[in-house]
């Protein structure tokens, strides 16, 4: 049986279940020439083969990075697709791959930024964890840190005390102060209670 024979599509399932038990298999088994073919059909004619693909192939590099690393370009050429799936889901595996890849991700983070401005939700977290991750990398962070922040100051309201609780492990002593302020001028906007007793305790942990 072949890879696309295994995706949800392919066996008449609308869920997702399917695909995500075919990246465990792949990732356990290290499964090379499968990555191989999930990538050869990102450009299949079916958007729901598409679709599928670009799920395993990220469900993969949750669990073994390792496997995809090497198809990080195909991954940002999907960034210019006029499918918002494809383009999230490319996200979501640079995302995946940023903390083994982050020389390759960091010379693109141009083009993941432009993406990110223009992009959905889902495309603007994945973009504020490669951020993160990059900044845990000496000679990126003085880079990243201040396009973190620049995240912050302008992501959804809703993502907000996500990204700040996120960013927390890789502010340093020095960037504190900075983030506090920024975190703190958005502290009116958050009307639900919960989101802002959040970024209120990010805020005590700063300051």
């Amino acid at each position: 049986m072949t890879v696309l024979n295994q995706l949800s599509s392919a066996l008449g399932q609308r869920d997702e279940k399917p695909n995500q038990e075919l990246a465990a298999k792949i990732a356990s088994k290290k499964d090379h020439s499968a990555v191989q073919e999930l990538v050869d059909n990102l450009n299949n004619s079916s958007k729901a083969i598409q679709s599928d693909c670009i799920k395993v192939l990220y469900e993969v590099g949750e669990q073994a990075p390792d496997l995809i690393q090497q198809y990080d370009r195909a991954f940002l050429q999907l960034l210019n697709s006029k499918n918002n799936r494809l383009v999230w889901g490319a996200m979501t595996a640079l995302d995946t791959i940023s903390s083994i890849n982050p020389k390759g991700i960091y010379n693109n983070l141009g083009k993941i930024l432009e993406i990110a401005d223009k992009g959905s939700v889902i495309t603007k977290d994945h973009t504020v964890n490669i951020l993160i991750k990059l900044s845990t990398h000496e000679k990126y962070r003085n880079e990243t840190i201040p396009l973190l922040l620049e995240q912050l100051k302008i992501s959804a309201i809703n993502q907000l005390p996500m990204y700040a609780e996120r960013a927390l492990p890789v502010i340093r002593s020095s960037d504190m102060k900075i983030f506090a302020e920024v975190l703190s001028d958005r502290l009116n906007d958050i009307e639900k209670e919960s989101k802002r007793k959040r970024m209120e305790k990010v805020i005590r942990k700063l300051t």
